[in-house]
């Protein structure tokens, strides 16, 4: 299976200005993806879609791609994941380049490597799943089997259906929720208008590598764990 690693990384983020290059424990945040990258044996190929020269000029010093700008249009403040992926694989498969499945890496979450990257592709490709994402286990406090809705009257409903929640934490199913860090998807389910198809596996990770970066206080929180990695 022939993978292509992309990292997305606008110029324009809000709740950490410029954060994809600013710099964490040593070095710019969207270096920590790049060194994963590196580190993966899975990935043909890495590279970055982007708007932003500086974004452009970091990723290139740190070892990544990057073959062609983004276009503004693709570059909104409310612009999917979906067709930003779609652009790349688009303008590759112009050029002659063309891959079995896309490996999305966020800047966002530098704590992520390389085998971790690798063992979500080799899951791809032993499930035949239409996707991989990476995930992690939801406590059982919170539950969906536990989880209610409300209306305006203040009466309560089971999320997921039924009249009487399950008694014991025994008896829960297995939940995750996405962490965000990695998504393989293959190649004709994403060309097709999906990010994750309709058969999806989880590949679970530790809670000590899964950190996304959206706020000053996730910053101080992916700072600390990179620097408990790097000890």
């Amino acid at each position: 299976m022939r993978v292509l690693g992309i990292v997305t990384a606008r110029g324009g983020s809000k709740g950490v200005p410029r954060k994809n290059v600013r710099p964490i424990a040593g070095k710019p945040l969207i270096a920590w993806t790049a060194a994963a990258a590196a580190a993966s044996t899975r990935l043909a190929r890495t590279v970055v879609s982007t708007d932003d020269d500086e974004i452009a000029r970091i990723a290139r010093e740190s070892g990544l791609e990057v073959p062609f700008m983004r276009p503004a249009e693709l570059a909104k403040d409310d612009t999917p994941t979906l067709p930003v992926l779609q652009h790349v694989v688009r303008m590759l498969e112009a050029a002659g380049d063309r891959y079995d499945a896309v490996c999305l890496l966020q800047p966002t979450n530098p704590c992520r490597t390389g085998s971790m990257i690798d063992d979500c592709i080799a899951l791809l490709e032993s499930s035949q799943a239409d996707s991989v994402i990476s995930v992690l286990p939801i406590p059982a406090e919170h539950h969906p089997c536990w989880a209610f809705f409300g209306n305006a009257d203040g009466d309560l409903r089971l999320a997921m259906g039924g009249t009487v929640p399950i008694p014991r934490r025994q008896d829960l199913p297995p939940a995750f929720h996405r962490d965000g860090s990695i998504y393989v998807t293959r190649r004709d389910v994403l060309l097709g208008g999906s990010l994750y198809g309709t058969r999806v596996v989880g590949h679970a990770v530790e809670a000590s590598r899964s950190v996304n970066i959206d706020s000053f206080d996730d910053w101080a929180r992916a700072e600390a764990l990179l620097s408990a990695m790097g000890a």
